[in-house]
């Protein structure tokens, strides 16, 4: 289904022939990436980010990951750890976009780092960033910040994924190509966002238009690419408020067919808030509230984990960290990845 591509779990790592996915360091890269770090942040807007479309709503069952797809057959890659991994048919060079080896994800949990939005404080910054995150999942709007695209190569050299972040759902009138995807967006502004408006009917048109942002962020050298409010048309209480005419069938057909651009861009997928319209993606990041835990379809996160794909909590405001990652984990097990926005300081708390 999927050029290069095997959802098919080894062990309980997901292998995956990814032109942009490279674990070991790159000498080359170290430079680019010391100078971005001198950089000053640039501010992420943040629309968009934070509380996604489908945020304490019922997005429905659906069908998770897991299955196998045909695929031409996939090279070996190396794992965060450094040990190689074979993955099957394909023992030649894999001709990528930016010229990175074929990798497998990592084994979870990870840790995780988030440069591309927050709810109530500071995102991490490129700076703390290239410090600190080693062998992370850390997720960048390299769209947003030049800090943020500019340490790439040094943020991967610190053998970490590096996640980019598009919003699929909406029309941003803040990024480059706005005045492109005006035309196919409902007309009154997302109350929760400023500056967004949600996508009427994706069309050939806007599957282009985010097409060429994929491609953009397979240039940059991203590993993976998050699909932020992929879930707006599952939202019945939005549709009506704002009147998109979206079928629910449509969004995911829609996804799939942006998943199929980012896989043949040598990168994976991350699903955002649901499963729903996400066969075939590697993980799932869900956003998570102190008034509003767990609010999600639980099969939803599962399902990437027992797939041996990415699962990834975002959790907001929360005076005891330590405590909401251990009911967590009571849930879904000691394979979940974790980042929670924390009063105390400020900002958000990593987990190793």
């Amino acid at each position: 289904m999927f050029n290069g591509l095997t959802n098919r779990a080894l062990g309980i790592a997901l292998i995956v022939s990814c032109g942009a996915c490279q674990w070991d360091s790159e000498e080359g890269d170290a430079d680019q990436g010391e100078d971005a770090a001198s950089e000053d942040d640039e501010d992420s807007s943040g629309g968009g980010g934070g509380g996604g479309s489908g945020s304490g709503t019922d997005s429905g069952s659906a069908d998770t990951n897991g299955e196998d797809v045909d695929t031409e057959g996939t090279g070996s890659g190396e794992t965060a750890s450094g040990e190689t991994e074979g993955s099957g048919t394909d023992s030649g060079e894999t001709d990528t976009q930016g010229g990175a080896d074929t990798g497998s994800l990592p084994i979870s949990p990870l840790c995780v780092w988030n440069q591309a939005y927050q709810e109530n404080y500071e995102a991490d910054t490129v700076e703390a960033i290239l410090a600190d995150a080693q062998s992370c999942y850390v997720l960048i709007d390299p769209f947003d910040s030049s800090a943020a695209r500019e340490a790439i190569p040094q943020i991967r050299a610190n053998n970490n994924i590096v996640g980019c972040y598009i919003s699929v759902g909406t029309c941003e009138d803040w990024r480059d190509d706005f005045d492109e995807l005006e035309p196919h967006c409902v007309d009154t502004p997302w109350g929760q966002w400023a500056g967004e408006y949600f996508i009427d009917l994706p069309d050939a048109e806007v599957v282009e238009i985010m097409g060429t942002r994929i491609d953009q962020l397979a240039d940059w050298g991203c590993d993976m690419v998050e699909f932020d409010n992929m879930d707006w048309a599952y939202d019945q209480d939005y549709k009506q408020e704002y009147g998109f005419t979206v079928t629910e069938t449509e969004a995911e057909a829609y996804s799939q067919a942006l998943c199929d651009r980012v896989h043949d861009a040598g990168m994976w997928c991350m699903a955002k808030n649901t499963a729903q319209g996400a066969e075939g993606f590697e993980g799932g990041t869900f956003e998570s509230y102190t008034d509003d835990l767990d609010w999600w379809e639980s099969d939803h996160l599962q399902g990437f984990l027992d797939a041996g794909g990415l699962g990834v909590i975002v959790h907001y405001d929360e005076n005891d960290c330590e405590g909401a990652l251990d009911d967590y984990m009571g849930t879904y097990g000691e394979k979940l990845s974790f980042i929670c926005e924390d009063p105390a300081i400020e900002g958000y708390q990593h987990f190793d």
